[in-house]
């Protein structure tokens, strides 16, 4: 797991980069919005190659 502090474009350009490295039908990239620190919202969850899929139990990150 790692923690990355992007702007929009910088986002952007690793998507690029790490779609162009994966496979699609194996791997999974899942890129969870925090929000900004301070009252932090709902989280946003994207993914590259496997589809995300929302669990409605406690979600934890390992």
């Amino acid at each position: 797991m790692f923690e990355c502090d992007l702007n929009s474009s910088e986002k952007i350009e690793l998507e690029t980069t790490l779609s162009g490295i994966i496979d699609h039908d194996e791997d999974q990239v899942i890129f969870v919005g925090l929000g900004p620190a301070e009252g932090r919202g709902d989280r946003v969850i994207t993914a590259l190659g496997l589809p995300y899929t929302k669990l409605d139990a406690p979600c934890y990150v390992v």
